[in-house]
């Protein structure tokens, strides 16, 4: 790519799509394109089109999805399968159509069987059942990744696909309803620590094991993949690191200053007990990360607060 190059970041608010924005323009790309869902909604396939024809972007970033926790998927399944579907279909479709010079689709590590040997490869796609709780997701996923695998199999479009493992940083989404466990542990801490609450209450038992890797980390990962990657394969994208969520609720509770007591659900489900990627490939490519664990929870914790003290003063 070219520092003039157009490039179309799709869902650039969202916690990766920002990422992208932002790791695209630190490394001197000027010509980013961006659409709110007000000005774009990319379920809407003749208006990707139309926007597709007009703007003529050289190369696509498609980072816009649907997504939420276990409690979300579970409630709303439909809602994850077609609203995920119809995103993907349409963008890579018109990305074809106008022939783009790349396009790179996000999927997620949930694509991988439930029960998959960790650490966890690319190789091991469709190799077994999905976790359940977030099947409706996994499976709009993979069918996106397929899509690029398939354009670029029977038309050559240069169309790449990585998978993150779980993510987190700025922008990230902090609704209990809808967020996923690291934002949610932070919240639930904050929000404990500013009431006196004597202790928060976690779901599950605390001992699945789960990768994390900061969104920055992320999104320059993406784009050396965009400048240095045209495999037909997807690549995963992760540290190879895992941590139980109980140790990961005490790295968050001694961060945020909450000194009350965790409580365990063990009611609740726990989710897939352990999901680790295989990160040898992206090493091999010529990537690794640069942002440790706990310092990416202490900067996520520091913009979380600085958001309240934004709405506080509005």
């Amino acid at each position: 790519m070219n520092t003039d190059s157009k490039i179309y970041v799709a869902g650039h608010r969202g916690l990766v799509g920002s990422a992208i924005v932002r790791s695209l323009e630190a490394k001197g790309y000027k010509n980013i394109i961006v659409r709110t869902h007000k000005e774009l909604d990319l379920t809407d396939q003749a208006a990707v089109f139309d926007f597709f024809e007009k703007e003529k972007p050289e190369y696509v970033v498609l980072a816009a999805a649907h997504v939420g926790g276990i409690n979300a998927n579970q409630t709303y399944p439909a809602d994850f399968i077609y609203i995920n579907s119809a995103i993907q279909c349409n963008v890579i479709k018109a990305a074809h159509d106008i022939k783009v010079t790349k396009l790179l689709f996000l999927g997620s590590s949930c694509i991988y069987p439930k029960m998959a040997p960790q650490p966890i490869s690319e190789g091991d796609l469709l190799t077994g059942p999905l976790e359940s709780t977030n099947e409706a997701y996994a499976i709009a996923k993979i069918s996106g990744l397929m899509m690029c695998r398939f354009f670029k199999k029977q038309y050559g479009d240069d169309f790449i696909s990585c998978m993150p493992t779980n993510l987190y940083g700025p922008n990230d989404n902090f609704d209990l309803e809808t967020s996923h466990v690291l934002p949610a542990l932070i919240r639930k801490f904050d929000d404990a620590k500013m009431s006196g609450a004597p202790y928060v209450e976690l779901w599950g038992t605390g001992s699945p094991l789960r990768e994390f890797l900061y969104v920055d980390d992320m999104a320059d990962a993406c784009v050396y993949l965009l400048e240095n990657y045209s495999g037909e394969e997807h690549v995963n994208i992760g540290t190879g690191k895992e941590i139980a969520i109980k140790d990961l609720a005490q790295i968050v509770k001694e961060i945020v200053g909450f000194e009350g007591e965790i409580r365990w659900n063990t009611d609740m489900p726990d989710g897939t007990p352990r999901k680790l990627l295989n990160v040898e490939k992206l090493h091999n490519i010529g990537w690794k990360e640069k942002v440790s664990l706990r310092e990416g929870i202490k900067l996520e914790y520091d913009w979380y607060k600085a958001q309240d003290e934004e709405n506080l003063k509005k």
